[in-house]
This record gives C-alpha cells, sequence and structure tokens, in this order.
C-alpha cells in the first residue's frame, strides 16, 4: 500500500510477481500467520462446511472425486488443492471454475498489509485467498487439500465435518521427518475432535500409528479396508485410482445425511471426474505428475495396463530434493528412451544437477533445453511421456496448444 493512505491497484500478473518469491523466510512454521490473514479478512473459512484432505500420494483425486460427487448432488462446491499445473488460479475452484485474475489480485491487495507484518508466505497467502473467495462466491460445501504434512499446514485452520489420510510416504523429510510413523503423526494432525477420520493407509502398522494418533485428538477414526476398490464406473486412469475411489466414497459416507450424495449421485459423480496430469492421455502425449516413487510405481503400474504404441519416450524433470535415483532406476527399464531436463519454472534453488542424475540412468540424453527435449523426444512418432514433477508436467502442458486444464 501506498503512503499517506494512497490505496494501489495490483493487476493479476502484479499480484502473482508479488507472492510467487515469498518463503517463510525460515522461521518456525506455525499456523498464525494465516489466523491473522484470515482474522483480516473477517474468517471467511467459517462460512461454509469443509472437508479436508491429506496424505502423501492419492490426495488430488480423493479431493477431486469428492467434489465431483457433491457437485452432482447439486451443491455449490469449491476445491482447493496444489499445486498448480499452469495457472495459479487451478488452485482455487467453485463448481470447476477457476477464481478471477481480478479477484486474485483484489484479494492480494486486501491482504498485503497483513502478509508483510506477518510475513507470510506464498502459500499462506493463496490459501487465504482460496477461502475469501470460496465465500464471496457463496460456496456451499468446500474440499480442502493439505499442502504439506498436516499438522502446521497453514489449511489446518479449519473445523472440517470430515478429514482423510490417503497413504504415508517418505516425503519432506526436513519437514516432517524421517520416519514414515513420524510422518504419519504429522499427517493425522488434521484430526479434529468428535469428527470422522478417514484412514486409507493400506499398511497397517501406519493405519495404526494414523487411528491412535486421531484417537488422541478426540477424533472418531474409520478405517478403509486394506483391499477396499471402487468396483463401479470411473472417469480416472489407473487401477490405483479405484483405491482412491474407494477411500473418497468412505469420506462422503461419513458426511452428515443432510450433505451426503446418494450412492447414484456418488456414481455419477465419479464417472464424470477428470484430472489433468493424472495419466492424462491426449493423443500421442501421456502426462502424469509422479513426483516420488511411490507415484511412479503407481505410473509404472498403469504403463503396463495402458500397453502404450512403442517406442515410448519419457522426458523426466525431478526436483533435487526428490528420490530422483531410485525414481529414474524404477522408470528407465520400462520406457525406450529417457531425456532428462530442468523445467523452466522449477525453482533455481531446488533443481537437480542434471549430470549427476544421469549417474543413475547412464543411457539417459541429457538436454537441459526444455523445449528441445520435448520435440527430440517427439520424434520418431513416439509416444511421448512428460513426468517427473508437476512444474514439468505443467510447462510441457503450457507449451503444447490446447492442453492447457482450462482456458
Amino acid at each position: 500500500a501506498g503512503g499517506g493512505g494512497q490505496r494501489l491497484t495490483l493487476s493479476f500478473a502484479d499480484a502473482q510477481a508479488y507472492l510467487f518469491p515469498r518463503t517463510n523466510g525460515g522461521r518456525k512454521w506455525s499456523l498464525e500467520p494465516t489466523r491473522a490473514l484470515l482474522e483480516r479478512l473477517g474468517h471467511p473459512e467459517r462460512q461454509y462446511p469443509t472437508i479436508h484432505v491429506g496424505g502423501t500420494n492419492g490426495k488430488g483425486s480423493v479431493t477431486t472425486l469428492v467434489a465431483a460427487a457433491l457437485r452432482r448432488a447439486g451443491w455449490r462446491v469449491a476445491a482447493y488443492t496444489s499445486p498448480h499445473l499452469v495457472d495459479v488460479r487451478e488452485r482455487m475452484v467453485v463448481d470447476g471454475r477457476p477464481i478471477s485474475g481480478g479477484a486474485f489480485a483484489t484479494w492480494t491487495e486486501e491482504l498485503r498489509e497483513t502478509i508483510e507484518a506477518v510475513q507470510a508466505s506464498f502459500f499462506e497467502a493463496t490459501t487465504a485467498i482460496a477461502f475469501a473467495d470460496f465465500a464471496a462466491r457463496g460456496a456451499d460445501v468446500a474440499v480442502i487439500e493439505v499442502g504439506l504434512g498436516g499438522r502446521l499446514d497453514c489449511t489446518n485452520v479449519i473445523d472440517p465435518l470430515v478429514s482423510v489420510v490417503t497413504a504415508v510416504g517418505l516425503e519432506h523429510v526436513d519437514y516432517l521427518g524421517s520416519s514414515l510413523e513420524g510422518i504419519a503423526r504429522e499427517k493425522a494432525g488434521i484430526a479434529k475432535a468428535g469428527r470422522p477420520f478417514v484412514i486409507g493407509e493400506t499398511d497397517g502398522a501406519l493405519a495404526a500409528v494414523l487411528e491412535q494418533t486421531a484417537l488422541g485428538a478426540g477424533a472418531r477414526p474409520i478405517r478403509v479396508d486394506a483391499d477396499a476398490s471402487y468396483d463401479g464406473d470411473l472417469g480416472l486412469r489407473g487401477a490405483f485410482q479405484r483405491r482412491n475411489a474407494a477411500v473418497a466414497a468412505v469420506v462422503l459416507s461419513a458426511l452428515p445425511e443432510a450433505l451426503r450424495p446418494s450412492t447414484a449421485e456418488r456414481d455419477e459423480g465419479f464417472a464424470a471426474v477428470r484430472l489433468p496430469g493424472r495419466i492424462d492421455r491426449r493423443g500421442k502425449w501421456l502426462f502424469d505428475v509422479a513426483h516420488n516413487p511411490m507415484g511412479l510405481a503407481v505410473l509404472i503400474e498403469a504403463l503396463r495396463e495402458m500397453a502404450l504404441p512403442h517406442p515410448v519416450h519419457a522426458v523426466v524433470g525431478i526436483l533435487g530434493d526428490k528420490d530422483w535415483g531410485v525414481m529414474l532406476r524404477q522408470l528407465a527399464p520400462v520406457v525406450d528412451r529417457l531425456w532428462l531436463t530442468t523445467p523452466p519454472s522449477a525453482p533455481e534453488g531446488r533443481r537437480w544437477r542434471l549430470e549427476e542424475a544421469r549417474t543413475a540412468a547412464p543411457e539417459a540424453t541429457v538436454e537441459p533445453d526444455f523445449d528441445r527435449a520435448l520435440s527430440m523426444a517427439e520424434a520418431e512418432g513416439a509416444t511421448v511421456l512428460v513426468t517427473g514433477s508437476f512444474h514439468t508436467v505443467g510447462d510441457a502442458m503450457a507449451r503444447l496448444p490446447g492442453f492447457a486444464p482450462f482456458g
């Protein structure tokens, strides 16, 4: 804001340029900055019921499935997801429509003084913007995806009707700890007293950790059977999505009866779901945002089921803080050729070192130029798989006509 009470007007581009570089500055993670932002806005997150979705993998799919079923039941449904592929507005949608650029800029301007005062990060600020936008657009219910972990994730300021953890894997060990049990406890930090807490994890020991943590918080844990698999018509590709749909179905069944979709509405919603960047085949291109070994194992299973035309060329860009060595060794045997590259939108401090990465896949071609890697992989009439991170898939979609998640 300007001096003397003068108000500056941000454009959408200005708002992005202001918010994108913001980190937590090395301060201790806390919910307080998000609470301060929401206080400034009059606590819009209290104006509609919410559902909270966490987990290492599958949380984006479960969020989308739950939202689709609720929409089919006639509710005006908001969804908050992250990260985005092409456009930050993908993160905050109501009935499938993203926030407008003007609204995003207006909320950023409204919050700017508080953002500076509490040194809010990009994710803290966009979470507050999303919650304000959902209230402004009259959402009946919002499905909120956890960003990182659970207990101290800034989305954990809500009091959801139901919360769920889909699965637990090693990730963000600098923040969440290096043991699966410790990560499970962090993720179960979204469990709320007196509310259902759905456990999608299939490993019995980890499910028990989630359950005990939830019980300690006074929540009501509900375990999804380890072999449960949705057997209806499903719009999402891959056998693993049937597990996600089974988890989503339990979440829906745990809602209060007045909000709960019928079985027919649930099934119709699930059949209509599309999720950009997840086993997302578009002609000769296949996109998947697998960004850890667990996600890549699921992708490889789907590749075997799909029996894609060969040759299959993979354009891979993985962030440097991920377990890229394991991932490349997983992928190399199931594709005909690998190109290792760096997506332009990957943060400078998190980029992998390409020559170092090739030690895990000696036969791979290193091509630092992202556009050139895409064009080289497309040669010879190959099926092209683009994977390794949201940045890689999103940057590819942004460069290929007609591939953006929305107009």
